[in-house]
């Protein structure tokens, strides 16, 4: 966990800076600004967008009865898209940018559930092999 949030909060932000340099460098800084400013007009509008779809997705499954999974991790995706998008910074914009948009959303929602499933086995508490999850059963006799 140590080395999550030390790529987040220095590796990301440093990388950051040197792309912005860069493309600073390449097209100047009024331009540069510019374009992230932009991103960040763009991200809020997407996320009003898809935020309003989201949630009236969301309203729908609640109504037909059905359990709103999907809906909640479109809802999750857009708002961490969003954030990524208004954040200064190109990487960022393009990662929040593959969040709100439906298309690559559907193929984030797969992977964020496949990592959840995987997240949810049961471990045994010596280490060793994931046990399947279910309910665990073992035989034996009742005595009065």
């Amino acid at each position: 966990m140590n080395v999550v949030l030390f790529v987040i909060f220095i590796v990301v932000p440093v990388i950051e800076l040197v792309v912005i340099i860069q493309v600073g460098q390449q097209i100047g800084v009024l331009w540069t600004v510019a374009l992230l400013l932009a991103s960040a007009l763009i991200g809020s509008w997407l996320l009003r967008r898809e935020g309003r779809r989201t949630w009236r997705a969301l309203q729908e499954a609640l109504r037909a009865g059905r359990v709103p999974t999907r809906e909640v991790a479109d809802g999750a995706l857009v708002v961490f898209g969003a954030a990524l998008m208004i954040a200064p910074g190109f990487l960022t914009d393009i990662a929040g940018m593959l969040c709100l948009v439906p298309a690559t959303r559907g193929m984030l929602r797969g992977l964020l559930a496949t990592a959840a499933a995987r997240r949810l086995l049961i471990r045994p508490a010596r280490g060793g092999r994931p046990e399947e999850p279910g309910p665990r059963v073992i035989d034996g006799d009742i005595e009065p």
